[in-house]
């Protein structure tokens, strides 16, 4: 029986790749300072090939970066009475802080749409936001409206036709990394793409991290808030003490 079975495989069985993505990042670290202002990787590499190419279906590169996934509030304002205020607020259960596509040509010749659904390769398929209260009937809007402010603020990128393949071997794309990223693991997935189907990935990962000053500060505040606040505290007081002192020379 097993040996029936092992030969059913064999014969059978999904066939071997005839074709292999190899990818490498420029850098698997980010330091942010307090003269941070974003940063650029490279993402580049190779497709390795166990038969000749086929020139009639082209290979596509993809390449997407995605930063920790957070859940997060997002709150409607309306004008009451002449004031803005919160009204209704949905509940977003998963968003990427950042989320990069960079492909060969537009995502949607390269890609079926069961591919997408199946690798989440769109800035809508990575949030995940499962219910919303009842009494708001237009709960998409809150996660259209989550897309536009982060695609503004660049930690929401689509950017087709900005990977690069040359004769169906060496590929590369450059991803910028604003400066409003936020710590933690980001993870660089490359996929190669033929028949608007996905025939192999690479995944890397890249840490983003405070450095110096800036990593005690934050520690400071996550890990000893009330130490964190008296010293805040102390510092303003101090300040103001000193502009006072100034001031009051400056007149006499």
């Amino acid at each position: 029986m097993i040996r029936a079975l092992i030969i059913f495989l064999t014969v059978f069985g999904p066939p071997a790749a005839a074709q292999e993505v190899v990818a490498a990042l420029s850098q698997n670290r980010v330091s942010i300072t307090a003269s941070f202002d974003g940063s650029e990787i490279l993402v580049f590499g190779a497709v390795k090939h166990d038969k000749p190419v086929d020139e009639t279906m082209p290979l596509d590169v993809i390449v997407t970066i995605t930063g920790p996934k957070q859940p997060i509030i997002v709150r409607r304002k309306e004008r009451v009475a002449g004031i803005w205020i919160n009204t209704d607020a949905v509940d977003v259960d998963e968003a990427p802080s950042f989320y990069s596509i960079s492909t060969t040509r537009p995502l949607a010749e390269i890609l079926s749409d069961l591919e997408i659904l199946r690798y989440k390769i769109s800035i809508n398929r990575t949030i995940r936001s499962v219910g919303a209260p009842q009494d708001i009937m237009d709960p998409g809007n809150f996660t259209d409206a989550l897309i536009r402010i982060r695609t503004k603020n660049g930690l929401y990128q689509l950017r087709e036709n900005t990977a690069f393949l040359a004769e169906d071997t060496l590929f590369r794309t450059n991803v910028a990394l604003p400066s409003n990223l936020v710590e933690g693991s980001y993870t660089a997935n490359i996929y190669l793409t033929r028949d608007r189907k996905v025939i192999s990935t690479s995944q890397s990962v890249i840490n983003v991290q405070k450095v110096g000053l800036e990593r005690w500060i934050y520690s400071l505040a996550h890990e000893r808030p009330l130490i964190y606040g008296i010293l805040s505290l102390a510092i303003a007081i101090a300040a103001g003490w000193t502009a006072s002192a100034v001031f009051r020379y400056l007149r006499g």
